[in-house]
């Protein structure tokens, strides 16, 4: 595959992982403001508490959608460390997202129900470049090339995709030595 290609591979699945991420990322900012709203006008509780009751609520659905549907055919042996980091960076995120709403609350006294929700979405914005990166790098790892979720990829496909891999580093370690001035390294047959 020339490097244009696999460029554009790769940004395609970009692509649709950003899609499916904010597919899943929309459903939990409904869920996170009903909540929100319900806890907030219901309860008496005071904004920044029930925001984080709300969190709380929409983490635990957005779990599943990541799990389920975003990062299905990523690593799933470990689902303990995936759970665990998950619920790290997932605390990383309300402290942020529910961050931004405190210095508004207290700090600033925006405390109006219209202001609160700005506020509120304006931390899940925040939070939600975090939780990307997190999620995508730390918790549902990508698998290594070759293998799939449902371990249903082929010997072969696998072979194929290896010698790609190290016909692309032989082509690139060439490139680097041609312009260092050294002679290409010899490619074993």
């Amino acid at each position: 595959m020339s490097e244009n290609g696999a460029l554009r591979a790769r940004l395609s699945g970009l692509a649709q992982e950003i899609v499916k991420f904010g597919a899943v990322g929309g459903a939990g900012v409904v869920v996170n403001f009903l909540v929100f709203n319900l806890v907030r006008h219901l309860t008496g509780l005071p904004v920044v508490r029930a925001s984080v009751v709300a969190t709380v609520v929409a983490t635990g659905t957005n779990y599943l959608g990541y799990r389920y549907f975003t990062y299905r055919d990523r690593e799933k042996s470990g689902r303990t460390r995936e759970l665990t980091l998950f619920l790290l960076f997932s605390v990383i995120g309300l402290v942020i997202e529910n961050g931004v709403l405190y210095v508004a609350t207290y700090g600033f006294g925006w405390g109006s129900p219209l202001q609160s929700n700005v506020f509120k979405f304006l931390g899940i914005a925040l939070a939600t470049l975090f939780r990307f990166w997190s999620y995508r790098t730390w918790v549902f790892r990508a698998l290594p090339v070759g293998e799939s979720a449902g371990g249903d990829a082929s010997a072969a496909d696998a072979a194929v995709r290896a010698d790609a891999s190290v016909a692309d580093a032989a082509v690139h370690a060439g490139e680097a030595a041609s312009r260092a001035g050294a002679p290409p390294p010899v490619r074993a047959r």
